[in-house]
């Protein structure tokens, strides 16, 4: 009988098949984790939430005064080089605003060059600006992780930390006492992955001085201004994860540890950096923990808020939709709540946003995360958030 290959295979034609079915494998998997990546980047899903959003809004009052009606404060960050150099800018913020934070102007990094020295000029700017308009001032931060000057490294330690950082306070809040509305006097204390049982974030202060760093620069910060609205301001608190939980329980905790010993604290600043791509915001969650803030007897205000667009499609249209959706909903639920004074975005239009440089977009074209376009032109962004002020309860 003749011998015939048909029907079975040699061994070196199984490897063969072997190999070529691995290869497919492979790369069909490659593209599987390459299509789940894109796919946690967006959610078309997402897009269609809003496509048939109806985001009019009646009349063409501006901001400041759609929060007046209802008893609250909108406002934006800004900066003394924008508003110093750029006329048009620096009218739309006195038209739209009614409170402004510096960005960066009150942070150490900017005011102390040097350990024995104070630099203000820039601050007293923005300061007597505000108050030429007619507008609140908020301060912004005493007490930070960043922005440090360089010579904090080696120039602090456990022997003067704790009267470094009282004369400082000092300084600051008394220099411009009765000029500020409020302060943020610590920022992102919490920070459980560092994995204290308290949650607080290791950093230099917390080592110098252990966990009363932060009732000292309260207590530092009333006795400097006893008028000014004190806050604590954190990030992260918006959205349904592990990680964002962990750390609404330990604000809520360190909170209640302030408030059980007495510390001058007025108010919990929730900063509300959103992301348009995200879909894990959860309205109950936050609702709960604002009213848990507010049965401290605290009030809220949402202090530096923006919604991120870098993982959303490219198309405008599409982009604003999404990042005006944000802003509805999260207001929608935040405005909800009695204990919420005020909405400041973090800048309020994207010619000058933190986020351009920060978290750009891979096609480079330019974000547009803030109320008003590069043009100073409002968007939908700035008729979700003027909805949203509509719809709100008086307060």
């Amino acid at each position: 009988m003749a011998s015939s290959n048909k029907g079975f295979s040699t061994g070196s034609q199984v490897m063969t098949k072997r190999k070529i079915k691995r290869r497919t494998f492979i790369l069909g998997l490659g593209g599987f984790i390459l299509a789940s990546k894109i796919k946690n980047l967006y959610k078309p899903s997402q897009a269609a939430n809003y496509a048939n959003r109806d985001f009019a809004v009646v009349g063409n009052s501006p901001l400041r005064d759609r929060f007046a009606t209802k008893g609250l404060l909108y406002g934006a960050a800004v900066s003394h080089r924008s508003l110093s150099s750029d006329l048009p800018f620096a009218n739309r913020v006195a038209a739209e605003c009614a409170i402004l934070v510096p960005e960066s102007e009150l942070k150490w990094k900017a005011l102390r060059p040097t350990p024995d020295r104070f630099s203000f000029a820039a601050s007293d700017w923005l300061v007597n600006f505000a108050r030429s308009q007619g507008l609140l001032m908020r301060g912004h931060t005493l007490v930070w992780h960043e922005a440090l000057p360089k010579w904090f490294a080696t120039k602090v330690d456990s022997r003067n930390a704790e009267q470094l950082l009282q004369q400082h306070i000092a300084t600051v809040v008394g220099r411009y006492a009765g000029k500020i509305h409020s302060w943020d006097v610590v920022n992102e204390a919490v920070h459980p992955d560092d994995g204290r049982t308290d949650g607080l974030r290791q950093w230099p202060w917390l080592q110098f001085l252990g966990p009363d760093y932060i009732e000292t620069a309260f207590r530092a910060a009333h006795e400097a201004d006893p008028q000014a609205m004190l806050a604590y301001n954190d990030h992260h608190l918006e959205y349904d994860t592990k990680d964002q939980e962990a750390r609404r329980t330990a604000v809520l905790k360190l909170l209640e540890r302030l408030k059980s010993r007495g510390t001058p604290i007025h108010a919990l600043g929730i900063q509300a950096h959103l992301r348009g791509d995200a879909d894990r915001f959860n309205a109950k969650k936050l609702k709960t923990f604002m009213r848990d803030v507010a049965s401290l007897g605290l009030k809220i205000m949402i202090t530096e808020m923006d919604v991120t667009d870098q993982k959303l499609p490219k198309n405008i249209d599409t982009r604003d939709r999404i990042v005006a959706g944000s802003y509805e909903d999260y207001l929608n639920v935040a405005l909800e709540e009695p204990a919420v004074i005020a909405v400041l975005t973090w800048g309020l239009s994207d010619r000058y946003t933190w986020l351009e440089s920060q978290k750009p977009r891979k096609d480079r074209a330019p974000v547009r995360p803030l109320p008003l376009d590069a043009k100073l032109k409002r968007k939908l962004a700035w008729n979700a958030i003027a909805r949203a002020a509509d719809s709100a309860l008086k307060q």
